[in-house]
Formats: structure tokens, C-alpha cells, sequence
């Protein structure tokens, strides 16, 4: 059996960030990081923006040139999974039925595309936006000539997903099943916003509808509504979310149920087991410690920076600002704190002028900001809400005030 050190299980931006972050402190042992996909780690949220557009190529975006993991001592093992960890004899097991041993374990596995289980969702021209390859597959479709396409979620990924395939001249449907975008993670003012503007950019933009199966003949021709309606579409995209790719800890006794657990040092319940990024739950001081899941670089970095510096031992807990963003068309949002559990909104500026905040209070406190081309509301606001302020309603929806004064 071969061993190493620190073995850090996930490729992407968490699992790329803790190998960084740890010759960074000073570790001097061996780490090894092992990808499921061929490529050395890049960044995720392009492929559903530049690099989906062609204003990117995929060299560009590597999280680090290739030679740099050599460099740095980091042992690249791709194009390979994770099939069984024995917390007892500190190993994994490989998808090539190979045994590797650890001192740490860190799980960095993020997610897999959550899936439709309805009839047809085997049908080629299925797609998801997870991976290069799904990428790729899709680009290369929109390439030969397909041309009518379905989005199915109005999260993020499908938004971003329709406004790229209209910039590439495609038709587009987009379906979500609550009734509006960004239902799980916006309010009202904000989703009401985007569903304008997809519409303004020519998306056939559905809410309140259910997709009852697919249809075709070996590809799919059609996408089956809950009403029997049969929308045409040469391609779909499934844009629901993600599955946490957690299988093997779990049964391996990780406490977990969406995703694993883990507590204020990434730690899982598993000794020498940490675990960030997608996959990981945890009780989030910024949304009233509420255990949830954090879907974000920002989250993924800092928490591999948490691990590699209590691995380094400097044990710090993870206390990380989250903050998002999202570009469709000409649009840049910037999100700060998390929303869940607001109880008022004010708006700062004019939505119709593309230019505008959205201000989510909690008791009277600053909780978030959704901050469409504000890039000054996003700078000053973080401190809003890291500070829990509670300014007058009023000031706070003049736009001409800037928000550092309401501290």
C-alpha cells in the first residue's frame, strides 16, 4: 500500500486550494490529490460563462499552470475516484482497486448534477453544466446545428446557461418548476428582475411548470409537460442543483444527511477526516447557525485554507464572510451574506435602470445585499452585515447615501 501524508480526495477549486494552502504554512510532507477527471484542477464557474461563450480557452482556466503541482512537491492522481475509505486503517481504496494510505484525509469532492427520474432522461442531447466534457459535448452539438434548446432551472447555472446560448444565436426555453427564479436563494424584486430581462433577450422564460419526461427517439426531440404541452427542443440542459458527492464517507460512518457534517474546523466525524467545499454542512454564523451547505468558491477556499492551517497547526475555526456572483449579459450581481431568512427587503436605485441593490433585513438588521452593477453597495455593504447593522429604513433605500455612512 502506498502512502502519503495529507491525501486530499476532489480536484477542484477546495481541493486545489488546500494543496496550495499547505506548502504555503510551511508542510513539508507528501500530498497527494486525486481528480475524477483527466485535467489538473481549473476553475469551475467559467464553463457557464466565458468559457462556454469562447471568450476563454480552457488553458486559461487552470487554477495554477500544469507544472506547478509538480513543482510544489503536490502528486497528481486523475482520472480516478475514491471507492471506499477504512477510517480504521487510515486508507482509501481506488476505482483501480489500488490502496492508498493517509495521515489526513481531506474529502473535496463538491457534487454531482442532480438528475431528472422521469421518462426519457436517458435520451442523448441530455445535458448538464458541470465539467469540461459537459461542456465540450454541448458546444460541439450547438457546432453541428442544434439550435432550439430547453433549460430546465432557474437557478444560476440555468440562467447564466440561457444567456450564453442566446449570445450564440440559439432559441431558448426555460423552465422552472416554483413560480419564479431564484426562488431559493433571492427575493421577489431580484427574481422579478432577471425573468425581464431573459425575457428582453428573447427567452421563452416559463415559471410554475413541471417537466413530466422527455421525448424522442434514442435523442431527444421534446420536452413532456406536466399539462401533456410538448415544448420542441434539439437539446436540453438540467440545470436542479447538485447531488454532494459524499457516498464512500458516509458509508464509511461520516455523519451526514445533506452532504456530511462537519464542525467549526471542518472536521468530520471520522478522525484525521476533514471536509469542504459543495459537500460539506455546517452550522453558518451568517445565517443564524443554521447547518447548510454553501455552494461557493469563496467557501471552498477558505475552507481548505481552514484545514491545511490546522493540519500546519494553526487551528483557527472557519469564520469566512460568504459573498457570490453571477454575470448574465451585460449584468454583473454581486452577493453579500446570505439571505435565507429575511423578513424585509429595501431597494436601493432603479431596477429599470440596471443599476440597483436589494437590501434583505432580519429584524431590522442587514443580513445580505444583492447588488446588480452596485459595485460600491457590494464593497460597503459586506460591512453592513459583518457588523449586523440596523440602519434607518429610509437612508438606507437612497441610493445617494453611500452605505459606509449608515455604519
Amino acid at each position: 500500500m502506498d502512502q502519503a501524508d495529507v491525501v486530499i480526495v476532489g480536484a477542484g477549486h477546495g481541493g486545489a486550494q488546500c494543496a496550495i494552502a499547505l506548502r504555503q504554512n510551511g508542510f513539508t510532507g507528501t500530498v497527494v490529490m486525486i481528480g475524477r477527471e483527466p485535467e489538473p484542477p481549473y476553475e469551475r464557474p467559467p464553463l457557464s460563462k466565458e468559457y462556454f461563450a469562447r471568450e476563454k480557452t480552457f488553458d486559461r482556466l487552470y487554477i495554477r499552470p500544469p507544472e506547478f503541482w509538480e513543482e510544489k512537491g503536490v502528486e497528481l492522481t486523475l482520472n480516478t475516484e475514491v471507492t471506499e475509505i477504512d477510517p480504521s486503517a487510515k486508507q482509501v481504496t481506488l476505482s483501480d482497486g489500488s490502496t492508498l494510505g493517509y495521515g489526513s484525509l481531506v474529502w473535496a469532492t463538491g457534487g454531482d448534477p442532480r438528475r431528472l427520474d422521469c421518462t426519457g432522461a436517458d435520451l442523448a442531447g441530455i445535458h448538464f453544466v458541470r465539467t469540461r466534457a459537459d461542456c465540450d459535448q454541448l458546444m460541439g452539438e450547438i457546432d453541428g446545428g442544434v439550435h432550439d434548446i430547453t433549460v430546465i432551472g432557474g437557478g444560476y447555472i440555468g440562467l447564466e446557461a440561457a444567456a450564453v446560448l442566446t449570445k450564440l444565436g440559439c432559441k431558448v426555453t426555460l423552465l422552472e418548476a416554483l413560480p419564479r427564479v431564484l426562488a431559493r436563494v433571492a427575493g421577489e424584486e431580484l427574481s422579478a428582475f432577471y425573468e425581464a430581462e431573459h425575457r428582453a433577450h428573447g427567452v421563452d422564460l416559463r415559471t410554475g411548470v413541471a417537466v413530466n419526461g422527455f421525448v424522442g427517439e434514442g435523442r431527444i426531440t421534446g420536452v413532456k409537460l406536466g399539462d401533456d404541452t410538448v415544448i420542441p427542443a434539439d437539446a436540453v440542459i438540467v440545470g436542479i442543483g447538485i447531488v454532494p458527492a459524499v457516498g464512500p464517507l458516509i458509508a464509511a460512518g461520516a455523519a451526514g444527511g445533506n452532504g456530511v457534517d462537519i464542525d467549526e474546523y471542518c472536521r468530520t466525524s471520522l478522525p484525521d477526516i476533514y471536509a469542504i467545499g459543495d459537500c460539506a454542512a455546517f452550522a453558518c454564523d451568517y445565517a443564524g447557525g443554521t447547518v447548510m451547505r454553501v455552494e461557493s468558491v469563496q467557501n471552498a477556499n477558505d475552507m481548505a485554507t481552514c484545514v491545511a492551517k490546522q493540519i500546519c497547526g494553526d487551528a483557527q475555526p472557519y469564520h469566512a464572510f460568504p459573498w457570490f456572483w453571477s454575470n448574465q449579459y451585460d449584468l454583473r450581481l454581486q452577493t453579500a451574506g446570505i439571505s435565507a431568512g429575511y423578513d424585509s427587503t429595501v431597494v436601493r436605485g432603479k431596477p429599470e435602470e440596471r443599476s440597483f441593490s436589494v437590501v434583505y433585513l432580519k429584524e431590522g438588521k442587514v443580513v445580505a445585499l444583492d447588488c446588480v452593477n452596485m459595485v460600491k453597495d457590494y464593497v460597503q455593504g459586506r460591512k453592513l452585515v459583518e457588523a449586523a447593522a440596523s440602519p434607518d429604513p429610509e437612508q438606507l433605500a437612497d441610493a445617494s447615501v453611500p452605505l459606509k455612512e449608515l455604519l
